[in-house]
C-alpha cells in the first residue's frame, strides 16, 4: 500500500508520517518512510534547489519541472521497488502537493500539471492520502517558529516566505481535492497536540478497514 501525507506548511506532516510508519512497523508491517522532494540521492540535490530561499527568481514552470523530476526518480528508485516487495510506503508529499502548490497556489493550469503527471509518473496515485488540515495562518506561525530554532529549516524556507494569500489558496486546493477524491482521502484536523493528532489518524485508518492489523 502507498500512503501519502499532505497539508500546508507547519501542519505536522513529517512528524505524523514518521509516527505512522513506526506504528505500522510495530504492528508487524514491512514499512518504508520517505519524502518529497529528496527521497533519493538525485532528489536531495533537487531539494536544495527548490527549497533554497535565495532562489527568488525561480519561475513556476521551472519549479513544476523540478518537482516532477524528483518524483519520477523517487518512484522508479524507491517507491515502486518497495511496493513490489509488498511493503507499505508512507510518503511525506506526492503529486497532490504539486496540484495544490503549483496549481492552486502558483496558478499553473491544472491540465498542464496532469499532462506532466502522465509523462513523468504515469498518473500513479496513492491508495490512501491523509490530509492534515490546518488554517494557513496558524500553519505559517508554526513554520516560522520552527525555522527560528533550526538553521536546517531556515535553509529550506522558500515557501514559508510566500504570502498568506498563497498559502490560503494551497489549503483551498487541498480541500477541493479531498472532496473530489473521497475514496482515498482521510481529512484529519491538525490543530491538536502531536499525540492527539496521531491518535486521530490511527483511529481513522483502523475504522476505514484499509489495513488488517497484525
Amino acid at each position: 500500500m502507498f500512503i501519502t501525507f499532505e497539508g500546508v506548511e507547519g501542519c505536522g506532516k513529517s512528524t505524523q508520517s514518521k509516527r505512522l510508519a513506526k506504528r505500522l512497523g510495530q504492528h508487524g508491517f514491512d514499512c518504508l518512510w520517505t519524502r518529497e522532494p529528496g527521497g533519493t540521492r538525485i532528489g536531495r540535490e533537487i531539494r536544495k534547489i527548490i527549497l533554497n530561499p535565495t532562489n527568488k527568481k525561480m519561475s513556476a514552470v521551472t519549479e513544476l519541472a523540478l518537482y516532477f523530476s524528483d518524483r519520477a526518480q523517487h518512484l522508479k528508485e524507491v517507491i515502486q521497488p518497495a511496493l513490489d516487495k509488498k511493503h507499505i510506503v508512507v510518503c511525506d508529499r506526492f503529486t497532490d502537493s504539486t496540484i495544490a502548490y503549483q496549481g492552486y497556489g502558483r496558478g499553473i493550469p491544472l491540465q498542464h500539471i496532469r499532462t506532466m503527471d502522465r509523462l513523468m509518473t504515469g498518473s500513479f496515485r496513492p491508495k490512501l492520502t491523509i490530509l492534515l488540515d490546518l488554517d494557513a495562518e496558524e500553519g505559517l506561525r508554526r513554520a516560522w517558529r520552527r525555522n527560528r530554532s533550526s538553521a536546517k529549516h531556515q535553509s529550506e524556507a522558500r515557501f514559508d516566505k510566500e504570502t498568506l494569500a498563497f498559502h490560503q489558496r494551497v489549503r483551498t486546493g487541498y480541500l477541493q481535492l479531498a472532496r473530489r477524491r473521497r475514496e482515498r482521502y482521510l481529512v484529519v484536523p491538525a490543530k491538536g497536540t502531536k499525540n492527539s493528532v496521531q491518535e486521530a489518524i490511527w483511529s481513522q485508518i483502523t475504522k476505514s478497514c484499509l489495513l488488517q492489523l497484525k
